[in-house]
């Protein structure tokens, strides 16, 4: 019995691994979309994207049937528990990037992007989809150090992100309404991604070490 109890843990954490490696292929389609006006990675984006809300609704269901029959208890317990709301910042990193792919889709054969904000958003994009590699081997790997170098690289986005607001309300900025809303929303996209990975990385720096530190989503 706790043989197989055991395979269960282990698959929960395979699926868990698959997922982000599917996110990983989405945000970097995503970006790649949305910088370099690339219809054909936006559309991919968006079809997988959608793909991921039917991967987490099956990995929660069997988190909930391994609950249900081993009524586990202590670390198993959390790391089921934690297994959950991983799943749910997995789905939502998804949709945050099929959100920026959108924005691409809308505005081709334009750039969604203008140019005072192309290599801001270059080194936003490149940041994130490293945090998404990251995230899927933190999930692999339960490594602490690296949980926690996710955790101060985030700091950078949250900087870029601020950085987009101080250029669309400067006395500089001459972009119409529609590129306005565009990349103060993208940027909020990204920064929010970031902060799912972030929220990750948390819980498996808790489930190694026992350290709680909340993070806002």
């Amino acid at each position: 019995m706790r043989e197989m109890f055991q395979q269960e843990l282990h698959e929960v954490q395979d699926r868990l691994v698959e997922i982000a490696d599917n996110v990983i292929t989405i945000i970097d389609n995503a970006t790649q979309g949305f910088c370099g006006t690339d219809v054909a990675k936006a559309d991919q984006a968006l079809a997988s994207a959608d793909a991921i809300s039917d991967k987490a609704l099956a990995l929660d269901e069997l988190v909930i049937r391994v609950l249900a029959r081993q009524a586990p208890v202590a670390r198993d317990l959390r790391i089921l528990v934690s297994a959950l709301r991983m799943s749910n910042s997995l789905e939502r990193m998804a949709s945050l990037a099929g959100h920026i792919a959108a924005i691409a889709r809308y505005r081709f054969p334009a750039s969604a992007v203008p140019e005072a904000l192309e290599d801001t958003f270059d080194e936003m994009s490149r940041l994130v989809v490293r945090l998404a590699r990251k995230t899927a081997k933190v999930l692999k790997n339960t490594d602490v150090d690296l949980a926690r170098k996710i955790q101060a690289e985030d700091e950078r986005v949250d900087e870029l992100h601020r950085h987009v607001f101080d250029v669309v309300l400067s006395d500089e900025w001459s972009e119409n309404a529609m590129f306005t809303v565009d990349v103060t929303l993208a940027s909020r996209y990204l920064e929010r991604f970031a902060d799912h990975v972030v929220e990750i990385s948390s819980k498996v720096s808790y489930l190694t070490t026992g350290d709680w530190s909340e993070t806002e989503i």
